[in-house]
């Protein structure tokens, strides 16, 4: 018993000193650590870039991925991310010499020197997607005004706007708004017109990036849409198409990526120190999907982990409701990971295009690159 309580006595005397080392603030010895101008990385979206916030949320099991075979190949385990490994913000990060930018709703001390995702499966940049199931942009959005609060009381207004100012913001957002109709039946089709509701879409980003920028955000990076009837869960969606792509999804992606292009154009003519990278996913990926041997795959329509035709029925891991599924020994042969994600291999190919694409000759991306948009960030002074 005197044993039982004497280590009782250790223990709790050793949790105070543990929590005490943790979880006071940085001294100003600790803060002058970080390069002088270090270049944050915040990461806003949906599940191309969610390294694990829905891991965190009361939400269905077809918005997360915290379960086998997701992570197996580069992790060999399941961290939240819809792929067998790393997505493209790792790849980022890792090329920029920043660490693994971590969610935001991570449990735990955390440190936002270096950044911090913000970004949820199946969020959509309308409040309306999939709600109460995820976390939508515009509560991205106030989740990054706490942040920039957290940056004020360590560094004081000035020098907080100031690293704001050298910081990339990453989005890839829209996909769900534009699926979400098709995939639950909504009737939001019938109320709008198709660029009506693309307008919404738009004018919520919008809303946004003016958000960030007020808050002293200048380096912006986004990705377009895939052609999203072509991936392998919306090519099912019709019956006896004969494998033919899903053109009412397609359509709305195209007047999606349209209107993004003309709005960032705009944003740069009318926002002082705005600048961004436009990243073209949907040739990119058209063009893995229809000739995979020339980049290195064996297979660019068929899903590596699901079930049914094209392996397109969210079912990969058997804990969703579709509980069959079918698993490929080789992911890296194959351009999809599942019915509607990439594989590491798909998301490393199109992050080194992101990171160091050429810009001048290329449409692919631009007018910036996001190496260009952190090696700028490097010398850029808030204005």
């Amino acid at each position: 018993m005197a044993r039982l309580s004497s280590f009782f006595i250790f223990s709790f005397f050793l949790q105070v000193a543990l929590f005490a080392t943790c979880c006071r603030g940085e001294s100003k010895e600790q803060q002058h650590q970080l390069p002088k101008k270090h270049v944050p990385f915040f990461i806003f979206g949906d599940s191309i870039l969610d390294a694990g916030n829905n891991n965190y949320i009361n939400t269905s099991t077809l918005d997360q991925a915290n379960f086998w075979p997701y992570g197996l190949t580069f992790f060999n385990y399941p961290t939240g991310r819809f792929s067998d490994g790393r997505l493209i913000p790792d790849f980022i990060a890792k090329y920029a010499k920043l660490p693994l930018i971590p969610p935001f709703l991570q449990p735990g001390f955390r440190q936002y020197y270096l950044g911090v995702n913000f970004a949820s499966a199946g969020a959509g940049a309308l409040v309306e997607t999939f709600q109460g199931f995820v976390i939508d942009l515009k509560t991205q959005l106030r989740y990054y005004y706490k942040v920039d609060s957290w940056f004020r009381h360590k560094l004081g207004n000035d020098e907080a706007k100031a690293t704001m100012s050298r910081a990339v913001h990453l989005f890839s957002i829209g996909t769900n708004d534009y699926a979400s109709p098709f995939l639950t039946n909504s009737t939001i089709l019938n109320n709008y017109n198709k660029s009506t509701y693309v307008g919404m879409v738009i004018g919520n980003i919008t809303t946004v990036i003016n958000g960030i920028y007020k808050r002293g955000g200048r380096k912006f990076a986004f990705i377009n849409l895939p052609d999203l009837g072509c991936v392998p869960g919306m090519r099912i969606m019709k019956s006896g198409n004969n494998g033919s792509c899903f053109e009412e999804a397609t359509r709305l992606a195209s007047l999606h990526n349209k209107a993004l292009s003309k709005l960032l154009y705009d944003l740069e003519k009318q926002l002082k120190g705005f600048k961004y990278s436009l990243f073209d996913l949907n040739s990119n990926l058209r063009q893995r999907m229809e000739h995979p041997s020339k980049y290195g795959f064996k297979e660019g329509e068929t899903a590596c982990c699901g079930t049914g035709e094209y392996r397109g029925v969210l079912s990969c891991g058997g804990k969703r409701p579709v509980k069959e599924f079918q698993l490929c020994k080789h992911p890296q042969k194959y351009v999809f990971w599942d019915s509607l994600h990439l594989t590491e291999r798909t998301y490393k190919q199109l992050a080194d295009q992101m990171w160091g694409g050429a810009t001048s000759d290329s449409h692919d991306v631009g007018p910036y690159n996001i190496k260009q948009l952190f090696s700028n960030s490097l010398n850029h002074r808030y204005n």
